[in-house]
């Protein structure tokens, strides 16, 4: 019944931080998925998974955490390193990759 304290990353089809913000705790599945035989779906019988609380900030995930006793392990978010963009960049004789049509 282990949980997980987390910021979601954006998505790869996302370019903007929509819903990247908030702080979710969800609990570890306790048991593997299994295959059903008839349709071959997967399937589990653990009703935790279902569970996604979305907190304001980290903070309040952990307080309700210990709050329920609820034991969890906290993923601090990595920050991306920023890079350096120009726009003139782009019109320089010397680029790296040449720019086509």
């Amino acid at each position: 019944m282990l949980a997980r304290i987390y910021q979601p990353a954006r998505t790869a089809m996302q370019s903007g931080k929509a819903r990247t913000k908030k702080w979710v705790l969800e609990y570890e599945p306790e048991q593997p998925r299994e295959i059903e035989p008839l349709m071959g779906w997967t399937a589990s019988s653990d009703m935790r998974q279902q569970i996604v609380l979305d907190f304001d900030n980290k903070d309040e995930a952990v307080n309700y955490a210990e709050a329920h006793k609820i034991p969890y392990q906290l993923f601090e978010p990595q920050e991306p390193a920023p890079k350096a963009k120009s726009y003139s960049d782009n019109f320089r004789y010397d680029r790296k990759i040449p720019w086509s049509h």
